[in-house]
């Protein structure tokens, strides 16, 4: 047999597409060429697989060798490639027999001494397995746990290039690779240790429920990254769906582990002031998925957001308003999901004592306005609650009096949350915050004494049509935490209070 065909794949974003791998052998002069827009991985991978394959023993062909990686037209990145070439040249070259290679999809890189060693993205390839009706997936045995929580293929992991040639060959069995049983851990983190604070608590408690984006303006040490860190303990537990969706992007990041195959608990990204365009947003030469995609149906945490690059921030909108992020390559355009709850947090002025009543502020009116300046007014419009968080005064520190826990929270945000599902039933929405333009209109009616308080506080803070929005938006959860069918006058009063950021703007000038 001079030619062989082996299913593979390659990644292209967090999807995966399939690849075939086909090998020719012909007689003449020795020669290796790989064709089909390989990138520099996958050239190198002429010398691996030379070395892997003698080293186990097998003869590497001294024959005229082509390895054509079709379509020719998608790029192929990465070594994941190397089992699949080294297997084909040993089906091509006699040594491996049998049927097993049309219905088995393989993926992984070789270590020279012909070890399978892990690679990114088996969960994306596990679904194009079951997306291309086959049936079997070969691939690194530290990645099996993962790609086994696909239905309806079969998972085997393997350690090394013999073990592969000797399974395709029937001589060997390999065990079929079980899904991890995986239980949601309990959060660390508690709001039962937060003292004080029961205001930030309740907005917090209200972006849970309805899924609002939160800025927390405050001096340091008065809890806010305390608070933030204890956010996703409120927040209600992934269904399967985000599950998987979240585990594919944290997969083709490499950030998976043995341990934990499979994710259950909303991720937390808190990404360092520092950090450039690409790493929040996503790209780079070869494209990955930045901090907003890793939070997908998660929380995103910036900490003290103004010392931000502005070109950063500004890169935050499509996200915060898409719920996803478009990375344009001349190569290609790949879209990223990036559905996420943005938990920021700031100082009041440039010290962080503006607001401190034990100690004074050195800042003059410049100063602070320069520096609330750093986040433009378009990106405060997409942040649903600006809350005060104020220092916590000694009597609250030391207050035995018990607070609520994260999990008596919790209950009411899942009261909300299945309002919210019963509301958007067949509608591609499934918390308030989504809710567009068109339909706030016909969601969050209002009674004509709520449309006057709503009119006088939009005049009094000069607020934008977006800020008017989100203040219905977040009055409707408001209404469905109270378990209300209808918006209050009180709902409405309470969301203009969550927009302290504009009033205390609209003040200073």
């Amino acid at each position: 047999m001079a030619l062989a065909r082996i299913n593979s794949g390659v990644l292209a974003g967090i999807e995966a597409h399939a690849v075939e791998v086909e090998i020719d052998l012909s007689s003449g002069l020795p020669f290796f060429s790989i064709v089909g827009l390989p990138d520099l991985a996958v050239k190198e991978s002429k010398d691996r697989l030379r070395s892997a394959i003698k080293n186990t023993g097998f003869g590497f062909p001294v024959k005229k060798i082509i390895v054509s990686l079709a379509p020719a037209d998608l790029k192929k990145e990465g070594s994941a490639f190397d089992l699949p070439m080294a297997i084909g040249l040993l089906a091509a070259d006699g040594v491996i027999e049998g049927d097993r290679l049309l219905d088995t999809l393989i993926v992984g890189e070789l270590a020279l001494d012909g070890r399978v060693k892990g690679i990114r993205g088996a969960l994306s390839l596990a679904i194009l397995a079951k997306k291309q009706k086959i049936s079997h997936l070969l691939l690194p045995s530290e990645n099996a746990k993962e790609a086994a929580v696909v239905e309806g293929v079969s998972v085997y992991g393997v350690e090394t290039l013999p073990q592969v040639v000797e399974f395709l060959n029937g001589k060997q069995t390999l065990p079929k690779t079980s899904p991890a049983v995986m239980v949601e851990e309990a959060s660390q983190d508690d709001f039962s240790e937060v003292r004080g604070q029961a205001h930030a608590k309740r907005a917090l408690e209200i972006a849970a429920a309805g899924g609002h984006n939160v800025l927390m303006i405050g001096p340091p040490g008065s809890g806010k990254t305390m608070l933030a860190k204890r956010f996703p303990s409120i927040l209600p537990p992934m269904r399967f769906e985000e599950s998987l969706e979240t585990t594919q992007i944290h997969s083709i990041c490499g950030l998976l582990t043995p341990d934990q195959p499979f994710l259950i608990s909303r991720p937390f990204r808190s990404p360092h002031h520092t950090v450039s365009d690409a790493g929040l947003i996503g790209g780079g030469q070869i494209p990955r998925p930045g901090e907003v995609s890793l939070a997908h149906n998660g929380v995103l945490f910036l900490d003290e957001l103004p010392e931000f690059h502005r070109s950063v921030l500004e890169v935050l909108r499509q996200p915060l308003e898409e719920g996803k992020v478009t990375v344009a390559r001349a190569s290609a355009v790949l879209t990223y999901p990036a559905q996420f709850v943005l938990v920021a947090a700031m100082n009041p002025c440039p010290c962080g004592y503006r607001t401190d009543p034990k100690r004074n502020c050195v800042c003059t009116e410049t100063a602070v306005s320069r520096y609330r300046a750093r986040i433009s007014g378009p990106l405060l419009d997409r942040i649903d609650l600006h809350i005060e968080v104020p220092t916590i005064a000694f009597r609250e520190i030391a207050s035995t009096h018990t607070q609520e826990t994260s999990e008596m929270i919790r209950k009411r945000v899942l009261l909300a949350r299945e309002r919210q599902a019963a509301r958007f039933a067949g509608e591609p929405i499934r918390s308030n915050a989504q809710l567009r333009p068109r339909q706030i209109s016909k969601r969050c009616k209002i009674n004509s004494e709520s449309e006057a308080l709503l009119e006088s506080a939009l005049t009094r803070l000069g607020l934008s049509t977006r800020a008017y929005h989100r203040i219905l938006k977040v009055a409707r959860t408001i209404a469905d935490l109270a378990q209300e069918d209808d918006i209050r006058t009180a709902d409405v009063a309470e969301a203009i209070q969550y927009r302290s950021l504009d009033r205390k703007v609209s003040t200073h000038a």
